[in-house]
């Protein structure tokens, strides 16, 4: 980061950096899971299952860990989503599983099912034990644009159902935001690829840091590949609109924790930070600042903490790290003159509903400034709009691409996509569960046009 070395928190040392940002949800021992595994009552019509984005059979597993068949634990969770250690971890599973487990409505602890999956899961890491199910090829081939959870499940599926498939990633290392933009104390990195490395395991061909139109150009994967798959996500957060955003020490929250991940030791964070944002994202980007060195954070959310869109527990994991929340707060401008030395804020005012949504005014006379090093955009993400308008037929909706609902195509019918890139990516077991379902709908069309001939 281009700031003056006052103006930067103390490098961490690797045995700091694996203190700080150390499993904030620790894995079950054995001894732990048979006891949890024994508490769930393995209901016939299992509510659990209908929660869960990708149908894992969650009483299955649960049953197989508590008569000691962890390695068919871990072939039902897999059957079903490839990320199953991953999801173990950062699923919100109060929203979801856990939060639909009969022993809820009794007024009793919902069974643990993320951290029984993830126990399962990384057994079956841990021990070499592959996914397996890859199909005899049948003479067809996907490209896969985009190493991130849709992708590689959209690859895993469709190498299960016998096609050659190609994966391309502008990284050095596949997993997508799994890897580069998920917080260290959630997913580490090196989690992150050994679940990464059974998935391509399947016999997946990851083709590292090449850029498409570029390295290689559209036309050729088009005449390569009888069908492509678009997982390409999200890009940087966009501009804040405000003077001074284009100092030294302004940086969007995706690039912050991706370069995190991919060098916790070398890289460095600001004495004092600001988070613009009220999304898991500002969360993961404040909590992760502050574990690698800053001596403070602060948070500006244009809205009221009830409004805020982070879960509680993230928002808990913030209030533990010690950050300091500015509700119903917008910046201003940047402050500085060769980098940045703080930010001005305006407190914000409801005003009335527009459609269901508050509109919020600013105080006249309610101005004020902090002093910070650092300042994170976190108030979402930008569409690939201007390299996915070079592939005729696309159409966008709300800066989103669409697709059918079914199928997953898009409108130029060589072309599939799920995850961030058509808004319905929101957690990992999501993007998981719509890249499977879009590998069937490549494997229908494709069928159908052999059927035709």
């Amino acid at each position: 980061m281009d700031l003056p070395a006052n103006r930067l928190a103390p490098r961490l040392t690797k045995k700091a950096h694996e203190e700080r940002f150390a499993d904030v949800k620790p894995a079950f021992t054995l001894d732990e899971a048979l006891a949890e595994s024994a508490r769930c009552l393995f209901c016939y019509d299992a509510p659990c299952i209908q929660a869960c984005p990708t149908r894992i059979d969650v009483p299955t597993f649960i049953k197989k860990i508590m008569t000691g068949n962890v390695k068919g634990a871990a072939k039902t969770i897999y059957d079903s989503n490839v990320f199953g250690a991953t999801c173990g971890r950062v699923c919100p599973v109060e929203k979801l599983c856990e939060g639909s487990c009969v022993m809820v409505p009794l007024q009793k602890k919902p069974i643990e099912i993320g951290r029984l999956q993830r126990f399962a899961s990384d057994w079956a890491i841990e021990n070499d034990v592959r996914l397996g199910g890859a199909g005899p090829l049948n003479g067809k081939s996907v490209a896969c644009v985009g190493g991130g959870p849709s992708s590689l499940s959209c690859a895993a599926e469709l190498r299960r159902l016998g096609y050659a498939v190609v994966v391309y990633d502008t990284h050095p290392h596949a997993g997508g935001l799994n890897v580069y933009g998920c917080a260290p104390y959630k997913v580490s990195f090196e989690d992150g690829q050994k679940e990464v490395r059974t998935i391509l395991d399947l016999g997946i061909t990851f083709v590292p840091n090449t850029h498409i139109g570029t390295d290689i150009t559209l036309k050729e994967l088009e005449s390569k590949f009888d069908a492509i798959f678009l997982g390409v996500g999200l890009g940087e957060s966009p501009s804040l609109g405000v003077p001074g955003e284009d100092l030294p020490g302004v940086v969007g929250a995706i690039d912050w924790i991706d370069r995190l991940c991919g060098d916790p030791t070398k890289t460095r964070v600001g004495k004092r930070v600001a988070v613009v944002g009220g999304g898991n994202t500002a969360v993961d980007a404040a909590t992760d600042s502050r574990r690698a060195g800053a001596e403070r954070v602060h948070m500006i959310y244009r809205r009221a903490r009830e409004d805020m869109s982070a879960y509680p527990y993230e928002q808990d994991l913030a209030c533990q790290d010690e950050v300091v929340f500015h509700w119903n707060a917008h910046p201003v401008r940047v402050l500085g003159t060769k980098h940045v030395e703080g930010i001005e804020l305006v407190r914000l005012r409801e005003a009335h509903k527009t459609g269901g949504k508050s509109r919020f005014v600013p105080i006249e006379g309610s101005n004020y400034s902090i002093e910070v090093d650092m300042v994170i955009k976190a108030i979402g993400q930008k569409q690939h709009e201007e390299w996915l308008s070079k592939i005729p037929g696309l159409r966008f909706r709300d800066r989103f691409l669409e697709v059918d609902e079914k199928t997953y195509r898009t409108g130029n019918p060589k072309y599939f996509a799920a995850g961030d890139c058509i808004g319905r990516g929101m957690e990992v077991v999501y993007a998981v569960a719509h890249g499977r379902k879009a590998a069937h709908g490549i494997h229908g069309w494709i069928a159908s046009k052999k059927s035709r001939r």
